[in-house]
């Protein structure tokens, strides 16, 4: 591998995993901030594609804005509702469990769509991942807490009569929504690569830019958790007289994390195979569970990791990555004991 796949593989880990860390400060204070989260995110990206990939709006693209309506709409609501879920007392390791379940649902959707037929090791890693995410599914509903921020005085906030599990429940449904509409955008998204040639950059720019409209109708909302990172309590910058709200500083370092991990992504896109890329990034959301759960101390049992062992497991064999890693091993062991046989013939 050369230079530029190394810098960007240390992209993804030092861009996402700082960006989760990030993201879990922000969620711990005000855990309805998710759009105002999205917003942030789609915004800084959205930024720098019209400074670098369309050059101030002097560079068309390839791909035609009808063909971006329906990848842009998918994009859209999945990352609303990712976030957004953390509004439903979903803890943040069960969220980063949950959407390891994407091979699951791209192979399903790929039964559904495509009438795709697969080998027996597939569906053996889907039944993994499967049980996997059940059994941490199941294993949290016992530990649901209202974690529902008390200076937001939110519908789900004054529902008194609703449980927490209620809420809980709700957030699953949006996960679950959000891990089906994300398959169907990975085989849209095959299509126009197919019809159009892999344009990454400019539909990592697009898909960031034309939703920003769509955030108008959470004006109100974005506004409102704004105003609550505002009030948080001042961070002093490095050691100099500058104090600024610490969840607007974490918002801010939210933002430039994301847009080095997915600009990484997808630069890893065009500079290594999928299979490359998907361990990459299945490591990358095992290293992100680790430092949520010793850095936050978030509650994770012996069936928590019996069930992300199983996903993450059901990954690795869905990618082939177990032969794959240990055929060259095989190669060289039997090319050293053939030419052991010559020598001695």
């Amino acid at each position: 591998m050369n230079f530029k796949t190394w810098s960007a593989i240390a992209g993804v880990f030092i861009g996402c995993c700082s960006n989760v860390i990030f993201l879990e400060l922000l969620i711990k204070y005000d855990p309805g901030s998710g759009n105002l989260i999205t917003f942030s995110q789609f915004l800084i990206i959205a930024i720098e594609g019209f400074i670098f990939t369309s050059k101030f709006g002097t560079v068309k693209p390839v791909i035609g804005l009808r063909d971006y309506g329906i990848l842009v709409l998918m994009f859209f609501c999945t990352n609303v509702c990712n976030n957004y879920a953390f509004n439903f007392n979903i803890p943040m390791p069960l969220h980063m469990v949950f959407r390891a379940g994407s091979l699951m649902a791209n192979m399903l959707m790929g039964i559904a769509i495509l009438k795709r037929r697969y080998v027996i090791s597939k569906y053996l890693s889907v039944l993994l991942i499967t049980v996997g995410i059940v059994m941490c599914t199941l294993v949290s509903a016992t530990e649901v807490e209202d974690t529902s921020n008390p200076k937001l005085k939110s519908t789900v906030a004054e529902s008194s009569e609703y449980s927490a599990i209620f809420w809980w429940t709700l957030g699953i449904i949006i996960l679950t929504i959000a891990l089906l509409i994300s398959a169907c955008m990975g085989i849209y998204q095959e299509f126009l690569y197919r019809k159009y040639g892999k344009r990454s950059r400019e539909a990592l720019y697009y898909t960031h830019l034309l939703p920003l409209p769509g955030f108008l109708l959470m004006g109100s909302n974005i506004w409102q958790h704004f105003i609550i990172s505002v009030g948080s309590d001042p961070l002093k910058l490095l050691n100099i007289n500058l104090y600024l709200p610490e969840q607007v500083v974490y918002l801010i370092f939210n933002m430039m994390t994301q847009y080095v991990c997915i600009s990484s992504v997808y630069v890893l896109t065009a500079e290594c195979t999928s299979l490359t890329v998907t361990l990459v990034l299945t490591l990358r959301k095992f290293v992100s569970l680790l430092i949520s759960i010793m850095y936050f101390k978030n509650p994770f049992t012996v069936y928590h990791w019996i069930g992300t062992i199983l996903v993450f497991t059901g990954t690795i064999i869905f990618t082939e990555a177990y032969p794959k890693t240990l055929w060259p091993l095989v190669t060289q062991q039997r090319d050293s004991k053939d030419h052991k046989k010559v020598k001695t013939k």
